[in-house]
């Protein structure tokens, strides 16, 4: 399977780079072919006035990496993890730009809108978070927001990993061990259990099959 890797600090050895690497570790352990990219590299500013921003041929005016990062990196994923500290309780601004720029590709005024939207859909979504701030709904409206967007894009939303720090490298520090939980969530990203149930969801009746035991 292929995976993309998303770093959204703007600090390049921080808790979020951090935790970003060690998910990339794990799914390329398992034989992924996974790639890293960092926000900042990628995007120069926030979605704009499309109507006002676009080019004669239909494609964004925004003159930065981030057309080649969606078309060459994230749309031929099939899963994609996001890495965020958490800034004022919620994503950083360059997670939140990295998602607000789709809309340019998605809107019908783009010419290959068409195939985009469905490159889009049906990934697997995961989201490594980092704060100073142990409270357990410290990262829940970041959790909400990737849910929305699972539900939204008929995509699957795996889970969090959360790491608590706030120097850089911090979170090695955390006795919740959150860089190896990276790994292994990296390294399970495309098999780890992921229910999201609706009323007419066909159920097995359990979760775990009979022949596990605790």
């Amino acid at each position: 399977m292929r995976a993309l890797v998303l770093s959204s600090s703007p600090r390049r050895n921080g808790n979020s780079a951090a935790l970003a690497e060690a998910a990339l570790k794990g799914l390329r352990s398992a034989g992924h072919e996974a790639e890293l990219l960092f926000a900042d590299d990628v995007l120069s500013g926030f979605l704009r006035d499309c109507r006002q921003c676009r080019r004669p041929d239909g494609e964004c005016g925004i003159d930065d990496g981030f057309r080649d990062a969606f078309f060459d990196s994230f749309l031929p994923a099939d899963g994609f993890i996001a890495a965020t500290p958490v800034y004022w309780y919620g994503m950083s601004a360059q997670l939140k730009a990295f998602f607000d720029r789709m809309f340019c590709y998605v809107a019908a005024s783009h010419p290959l809108s068409d195939t985009t939207v469905p490159s889009m859909t049906g990934k697997r979504l995961g989201l490594l978070l980092s704060s100073e701030e142990t409270f357990p709904g410290v990262g829940a409206g970041i959790v909400h927001q990737l849910q929305e967007y699972a539900r939204y894009t008929n995509s699957t939303f795996v889970g969090t990993v959360h790491a608590y720090g706030n120097a850089r490298g911090d979170v090695i520090r955390d006795p919740g061990e959150p860089l190896p939980c990276a790994e292994a969530f990296g390294r399970d990203f495309f098999t780890r259990h992921a229910s999201d149930y609706r009323i007419d969801t066909p159920r097995p009746g359990r979760v775990w099959p009979e022949n596990i035991t605790a």
